[in-house]
């Protein structure tokens, strides 16, 4: 099987460390040293093909080691195909299997991509990633220091109405912002004539009594929302297929049109939570206009408002921890109208910003943060390496 290598500009530590990445867009990788060893990438593990090829790639990357490995790190999912090979592999080995959260994961594959080795915050923005307490995450303000990581701020949790299906149907997640907003009794009158009555009453029953409605902090149910809000998007036919089109008419219009006027309203609390809710008020208001131009105004408002929120957010961060660097991972950063502005605006209030280009921002990055975090993990406690 076919790998691709990889040298960073500075060298991890002597430890070798077997990354097994992700569940989505899944790819494993091998760090030693300054060089990464790179698996092809095998796509979602909720294909016994693609679990089976992993296991084939992981089988290469161990013979590239001459089978000799000091850890092997994984996503903290326990139920991931990828954490359960994991631990079986390094206890087949005898070495430890440590589990590297996925939001810390996202930021460390920037840190190793660049070798940065002072601390930093991040912006770590996605569809879904299992956070310490359990919660899905998605939209997190990280500060890492190597293997020390602290989430100084995430944004607004959002209710799930109907767990994994809400990813997939954007209305949800707009009845779930119009709950979140107190506006509960509006989601049937809304979406009843687009998705059938019964439907909306469901969601709209889901939503005030509590029922299968998991919370999620991350960034692309923010977007689903929005999109769902503007009536751009009912249900995907693919992932991020409702992001990807809130990006092309918020492209438009500002090409177009330039800035959608004064900036959408967004709050920060002193828990470091970014809530998105006033901007919402503003989304639905020109959802109500009707018109093409309102829609896209609208998307664009989105857009240049999370942009500033976030440059605000971190700015706030980094002041709060006295660093400069600031890195941005996730497969939110894929949507190029949002990374533009946000790295302009970090870059106008002082902040060095890292964006990855030679790893992916995605998921399928995410094993070189593994094992990047891994072997500073090591370092720190002293671990024995093989060289």
């Amino acid at each position: 099987m076919t790998t691709v290598s990889l040298d960073l500009p500075a060298a991890a530590s002597d430890t070798k460390i077997l990354a097994c990445g992700a569940w989505l867009k899944n790819a494993a990788c091998l760090l030693h040293r300054q060089h990464v060893q790179w698996s092809p990438v095998h796509g979602d593990l909720g294909d016994p093909a693609n679990c089976i090829a992993l296991e084939q790639s992981l089988e290469t990357l161990l013979a590239q080691a001459d089978g000799r490995v000091d850890a092997v790190a994984h996503d903290l999912h326990p139920d991931f195909f990828s954490t359960q090979l994991a631990v079986r592999i390094a206890g087949e080995l005898g070495v430890p299997a440590i589990g590297v959260q996925h939001h810390h994961a996202h930021i460390a594959a920037v840190a190793a991509e660049y070798g940065v080795r002072e601390p930093m915050i991040g912006l770590a923005l996605d569809g879904v990633g299992l956070g310490t307490d359990g919660v899905a995450w998605g939209g997190e303000l990280i500060w890492m220091d190597g293997a020390q990581w602290q989430r100084p701020g995430h944004l607004l949790a959002l209710a799930l109405p109907g767990g994994d299906v809400a990813a997939r149907e954007p209305w949800r997640m707009a009845a779930s912002a119009l709950h979140a907003m107190g506006r509960n009794a509006e989601i049937t009158t809304r979406y009843g004539e687009k998705v059938g009555i019964p439907a909306a009453q469901t969601v709209q029953t889901m939503l005030t009594r509590g029922l299968n409605c998991p919370l999620a902090t991350g960034a692309g149910r923010w977007f689903d929302a929005a999109a769902g809000a503007l009536d751009i998007s009912v249900r995907q036919a693919f992932e991020a297929e409702a992001a990807i089109a809130l990006e092309k008419l918020a492209s438009a219009y500002l090409a177009e049109h330039g800035e959608p006027g004064r900036t959408g309203d967004y709050m920060i609390d002193d828990a470091g939570v970014l809530d998105l809710r006033p901007l919402f008020t503003q989304l639905f208001a020109l959802a109500d206009n009707g018109d093409a131009k309102s829609i896209a105004r609208g998307a664009a408002l989105f857009h240049t408002t999370l942009a500033g929120a976030l440059a605000e957010w971190a700015e706030q961060a980094a002041k709060q921890y006295d660093v400069r660097a600031v890195a941005l991972g996730g497969g939110c950063f894929l949507n190029r109208v949002l990374t533009s502005r946000l790295s302009a605006d970090l870059d106008r209030r002082g902040l060095h910003v890292f964006l990855p280009q030679k790893v992916s921002c995605g998921d399928a990055g995410l094993a070189l943060g593994q094992a990047w975090v891994a072997a500073q993990q090591l370092i720190e406690t002293g671990a024995d390496a093989c060289v």
